[in-house]
């Protein structure tokens, strides 16, 4: 896809999802987060996550890439310890992997409890999807799935998808003066047919059964050793006890 990237319409792609990505994992907290796919972007560039990796299917120096630290692996087995990252980006990896399921348990094997996991995909039922039908080789060789498709498998996987998001409406056009003439159809389609955007997003949370994050609670306050009250401390030093009556006198 990296040719495809620097055509307008590549261009309108990553411009939508790099917008809506900011917006989604600026929220989400952790130490380390993965992208995998479209090594050529740094989508994670609004994440707070102090660790960026990102994973290519063969080592390169292109000036783009950097200072990230990358790592090159096949997607379908990744070379991290189990629940130790927090944050998964799969950029339109399903597409061209052969074993789709298996790179998403991977992406929930690496993943702590809670941890998310965001999948970017085409969508087959859009405009972008019709144009493929006539055209099976446009712009690549990749599958289409739907995002119903891809919810059932994370929901299959134990995740709890939070939210989804669908964009480019615009024709498949390669001038850019006729995709500007189109902008108005993402207006009208995220009023009128919002599920028939050429991409989406989904946003899964991993959840684990009977496990259960537990924080310090920094606002605790320390309590107070009691002290007795200054009557019963008086009476305790004077070694008698309230109400005895003596033998002697009668008294009390």
């Amino acid at each position: 896809m990296r040719p495809w990237l620097r055509t307008p319409l590549g261009e309108y792609l990553i411009h939508w999802e790099q917008a809506r990505l900011d917006a989604m994992l600026a929220d989400i907290f952790g130490y380390n987060a993965l992208q995998v796919g479209l090594a050529e972007v740094d989508l994670l560039r609004a994440s707070r996550i102090p660790l960026h990796i990102c994973t290519a299917r063969e080592a390169g120096n292109d000036e783009s890439m950097l200072p990230r630290l990358m790592v090159a692996c096949d997607e379908a087995a990744l070379p991290f310890a189990s629940t130790s990252l927090d944050l998964v980006v799969l950029a339109h990896e399903l597409e061209f992997s052969a074993t789709p399921h298996q790179l998403l348990r991977e992406a929930g094997r690496v993943l702590v409890a809670e941890g998310s996991v965001v999948v970017c995909g085409f969508n087959p039922y859009s405009l972008w999807g019709c144009y493929r039908c006539k055209r099976s080789q446009w712009p690549w060789r990749g599958r289409y799935l739907s995002a119903p498709k891809v919810r059932d498998w994370l929901t299959v996987l134990g995740f709890e998808v939070q939210s989804s998001r669908f964009g480019c409406y615009a024709p498949v056009v390669e001038s850019p003066e006729w995709l500007g003439r189109w902008k108005w159809l993402d207006r009208v389609g995220q009023r009128c047919w919002p599920m028939c955007g050429a991409a989406w997003i989904l946003h899964g949370i991993k959840r684990v059964h009977g496990a259960r994050l537990i924080q310090p609670n920094w606002r605790q306050k320390r309590e107070r050793a009691r002290s007795l009250p200054a009557v019963a401390r008086k009476q305790g030093s004077s070694g008698g006890l309230p109400g005895k009556v003596s033998r002697k006198t009668g008294e009390t």
